[in-house]
């Protein structure tokens, strides 16, 4: 979508076609309501309202309710926040007292949204005219207020009393990128921003000793996604790992006390991936009571359940052999038909072994085959 289309659809003649899109979407087909509302209006302009209403149903599961009355590009409704995530990290910015911030290269304006939301002054930049177009309008559509300015965020001067917010692009023309190298703006000018009052949101698979001395990471995930990892400037550093946990918003941050390694008990946890990628399994153990069955696999172990939002549960039911041969043969007593392999720290590809076992029987089982130190072991387990 070019700029011209989009201001027209800012028109009241646009704003009454996405209307009527909206209205009919689903009792008339996309060909017929497109053939008969271009007799009224162009071509491009009928395409964009109906691609604008299709974005506006996917961007439901990102935006809520406020997807009805925002606009959206293909590109950046897959690159925008999760709504539940950019409100966890707008509500925790706004408690250590900020009071203005500065969005550098702020897309369609997801972030400014929460960040408004959560009673912080707003100010975005934005050098794509379309997107800093888009990020004006989703503001003044929540009756936000705030500023969007079409500029390189490189050529901003940032205010004394704003923070910096800055999520590189991780994608360049092969697509999406795993490596600091190629983000941008570039990495070595977040990391310089880093050092004083900035927040920077980047990829999830960040390495550890990628981090900047003196800068807090948060690794967030959302309803069991591994989102992002959120870089926490000096200033507001308060640990050198956390992971975050969403919705619940339970979190842990690095204690640098090791677990202890023991035989598995009654239970076993998986950590959610944040807890993981943060490298808290450790801590994890400690607020359950519990121990590392192998200290070099993320699984944890206790005695005792526990409903953590930080780890998925499981009560041992039996062990079972790790062999395949023996194994199967175990289930066939059982007489399980469908099977699930849950697998960690071993060699096996889950898919596979159920295919060649060609298991038939009415029961279901969940296996979980892993390291137990250093051996492999197989257990049949419940969720809890």
């Amino acid at each position: 979508m070019d700029l011209e289309t989009f201001e027209q659809l800012m028109t009241p003649a646009g704003q009454l076609l996405l209307s009527e899109v909206a209205a009919r979407a689903g009792i008339e087909s996309d060909l017929a309501l497109g053939t008969r509302l271009r007799k009224t209006y162009q071509p491009g302009f009928v395409a964009a309202a109906v691609t604008q209403n299709h974005l506006r149903g996917k961007a439901v599961a990102k935006f809520g309710d406020d997807a009805a009355r925002l606009y959206f590009t293909h590109d950046a409704l897959e690159q925008s926040t999760r709504m539940s995530v950019a409100t966890h990290r707008a509500s925790r910015l706004a408690s250590t007292g900020a009071e203005a911030v500065v969005d550098l290269g702020c897309g369609i304006g997801g972030d400014l949204i929460a960040l408004a939301r959560a009673g912080l002054e707003v100010r975005g930049v934005e050098k794509d005219p379309v997107r800093a177009a888009i990020a004006t309008a989703n503001l003044r559509s929540l009756d936000l207020t705030g500023e969007v300015v079409c500029a390189d965020a490189r050529d901003v001067t940032i205010g004394r009393d704003e923070v910096a917010f800055i999520d590189p692009a991780r994608r360049d023309g092969r697509g999406r990128t795993f490596s600091t190298a190629d983000l941008q703006p570039p990495w070595d000018w977040v990391r310089q921003l880093l050092a004083g009052r900035a927040v920077a949101k980047v990829m999830p698979g960040l390495a550890h000793d990628a981090v900047p001395t003196g800068v807090e990471a948060e690794w967030v995930s959302d309803g069991g996604d591994l989102v992002e990892a959120c870089l926490w400037g000096v200033p507001f550093a308060t640990t050198d790992r956390r992971s975050t946990v969403l919705p619940s918003g339970a979190g842990l941050v690095a204690a640098g006390e090791p677990a202890a390694v023991a035989e598995v008990g009654a239970y076993l946890y998986e950590p959610d991936d944040a807890v993981i990628r943060a490298g808290l399994v450790s801590e994890l153990a400690a607020t359950i009571g519990g121990w590392l069955p192998d200290g070099h696999i993320a699984y944890v172990s206790s005695d005792h359940a526990d409903t953590t939002p930080l780890a998925r549960g499981f009560r041992i039911v039996d062990e079972l052999p790790f062999r395949e041969k023996p194994l199967k043969a175990a289930l066939q007593v059982r007489r399980v038909g469908t099977l699930t392999i849950k697998k960690r720290g071993v060699d096996i590809v889950p898919e596979e072994v159920v295919r060649r076992m060609k298991l038939k029987g009415p029961n279901k089982a969940l296996v979980v085959m892993t390291r137990v130190q250093g051996q492999g072991r197989a257990f049949l387990v419940e969720r809890l």
